[in-house]
């Protein structure tokens, strides 16, 4: 009867044990894929792994601290990480595939930007991946163990965790890795830890937004600027719609877009993703209930947040102009303000006609009122708007150009499109209609293949700057003309010269191709920041505006020299 019986018995793990685990290389501080760890502590729902070598390293103290932490975390876990989670998502594989309830947490020394990771493969055996450790597991940074934010990571990774049970073993299909991150990304904030101000990991991620916002997050490169975009595109999406988007779409045998459609249909929206993408890109800009209630956060921890646009700006006297070419995909944002100028402003806008663009725009008068409209485009992409006493009665425009195309499915596909800013002084000395402001269509289609073959020869750039070996670092006496978002000269390619020598905390692309786009403007505004008392204190600014005008240029001279 003994040995009978004997298979159903778990020998659970032990207090001291000590256990080789496989861990990704990628995240290791020190590029291991092995290491040896000892469990120090023992709840009901979890084991506590640390890193034999990293936990030898440690003083007493440290030692001490971080017993406290992993005790701290435990209860944690217990008390609202797991309750929380599993009573929207559902629960992880349980017993698993180690035949043990508990989940296994394995923390260890990793790069500093990483808060911990999950790897499915763990939950197969070693047969389908030689490299399994045949539990469930979460693996966190030892170097956040005694921050706030660890708690916040331990949540984002079970996540990943329950996704595996309920997508990946119920379905037999793997989530679209955006998707699974940004449920992941949720879960501090449905726990409540995105609610504590200060250093949570909601305002981790509006700071890493705000560095990069026309990032397609769809797109997924596992860098900071994809969790921004997406943390603040959940937080919407949750905050209109609901939690339960989140959950029907993991909850079903869909995965991606797909499976957010079928969770919107399923609660009874007309919504689908696209349309709540299109919504999104105004509500972050403007953030106001007034304008519509689909243009707003609700989250209260975000009731002040606004999206910093690229800054355009006008001469304050005089007739002035100001154009772009640029590219964007779909499911990504574009943000462009036009403030200055003086009398009746006038934008153009033209779009690939192989798209479907929405160009939304939003007006602010001189009491902070604001007022969103739409272009008209035309069937070629083609459409104008003019703005009466800019400058007067309206302090400011922002357009917000985005690709509509309901059955454009490949968000790598690129599209480019054209837009000009000018102003007149007088309403008297504007253009009447049927002359210069109505262009035939041929007109157009010249405009759209010049567009198309600027994009081929900035596809080709690219090719030339991504295999090359190294870069050369322009450089000039000094920035003798002021420079703005749009501006392409030799002088734009010194000032990238010079940003990229002042190191990756101002310029990490380092990019040096002589036109003003929005890395570089982003450049400016770190190096604006870096040196506030001298260049923005004196402007009454406290923040960078990425316009490179007299102060501005005066440090930059005074470091060239």
């Amino acid at each position: 009867m003994f040995f009978l019986f004997l298979p159903l018995f778990v020998s659970a793990d032990y207090g001291g044990q000590k256990t080789q685990f496989f861990i990704d290389s990628a995240y290791d501080l020190e590029g291991r894929e092995e290491l040896n760890a000892a469990l120090l502590r023992i709840t009901s729902r979890l084991y506590f792994y640390l890193d034999d070598g990293w936990w030898d390293s440690l003083g007493q103290q440290d030692k001490a601290r971080a017993k406290l932490s992993i005790q701290e975390l435990g209860k944690e876990f217990e008390d609202k990480i797991y309750p929380s989670l599993i009573s929207v998502f559902g629960s992880e594989w349980k017993p698993g595939i180690d035949n043990d309830n508990r989940i296994t947490v394995l923390i260890h020394p990793m790069m500093s930007q990483a808060g911990g990771y999950f790897n499915n493969g763990d939950e197969y055996a070693t047969a389908r991946n030689p490299r399994s450790n045949k539990r469930e597991m979460i693996y966190l940074n030892a170097q956040h163990l005694n921050s706030d934010l660890a708690k916040s990571f331990l949540a984002h990774e079970f996540v990943h965790l329950i996704t595996f049970s309920q997508k990946e073993r119920r379905y037999g299909i793997q989530e679209k890795t955006w998707l699974n991150e940004a449920r992941a990304e949720y879960a501090p904030t449905l726990v409540g830890y995105d609610d504590e101000g200060g250093n949570s990991n909601l305002n981790s991620r509006i700071r890493d937004f705000l560095r990069d916002p026309s990032n397609s997050f769809v797109d997924w490169e596992n860098e900071k600027a994809d969790y921004g975009v997406l943390n603040l595109f959940v937080q919407y999406l949750v905050g209109q719609y609901g939690i339960e988007i989140l959950a029907d779409s993991l909850h079903s045998s869909k995965t991606g877009i797909s499976s957010l459609n079928y969770a919107l249909f399923k609660n009874g929206f007309e919504q689908d993703f696209d349309d709540v993408f299109d919504d999104w890109i105004i509500a972050v800009l403007v953030n106001d209930c007034h304008l519509g209630e689909a243009y707003c956060y609700l989250n209260p921890a975000l009731k002040n947040f606004k999206l910093i646009p690229s800054i355009n700006f006008l001469p304050l006297t005089g007739e002035s102009s100001l154009s772009l070419s640029e590219t964007t995909n779909k499911w990504t944002g574009n943000w462009y303000k036009f403030i200055g100028g003086w009398g009746t402003l006038k934008v153009e806008f033209i779009g690939s006609p192989s798209a479907n663009f929405r160009v939304a725009y939003v007006t602010q008068d001189l009491a902070g009122n604001q007022s969103l409209d739409f272009f008209s485009l035309n069937s070629y992409q083609r459409g104008e708007i003019s703005i009466s006493n800019f400058g007067k009665n309206i302090t400011s425009l922002i357009i917000i150009p985005s690709i509509q195309d309901k059955l454009a499915k490949n968000s790598n596909t690129i599209y480019p499109f054209f837009w000009r800013a000018s102003t007149e002084e007088s309403e008297e000395n504007s253009s009447s209609p049927g002359s210069s402001q109505t262009q035939n269509i041929q007109d157009i289609l010249d405009k759209i293949a010049v567009l198309e073959k600027q994009l081929a020869d900035l596809k080709g750039e690219l090719q030339i700057l991504l295999s090359a070996e190294a870069q050369s670092t322009h450089s000039c006496l000094n920035i003798n003309q002021n420079l703005a978002y749009g501006i392409r000269n030799n002088v734009v390619t010194c000032l990238q010269g010079f940003l990229k020598a002042q190191g990756k905390e101002i310029y990490p692309e380092g990019l040096v191709t002589g036109f003003f786009g929005n890395l570089t403007q982003q450049a400016v505004i770190r190096f604006q920041e870096k040196y506030t008392d001298e260049i923005l204190a004196p402007l009454g600014l406290s923040a960078g505006t990425g316009f490179v005008g007299p102060l501005t240029r005066a440090k930059i001279n005074s470091l060239l020299e």
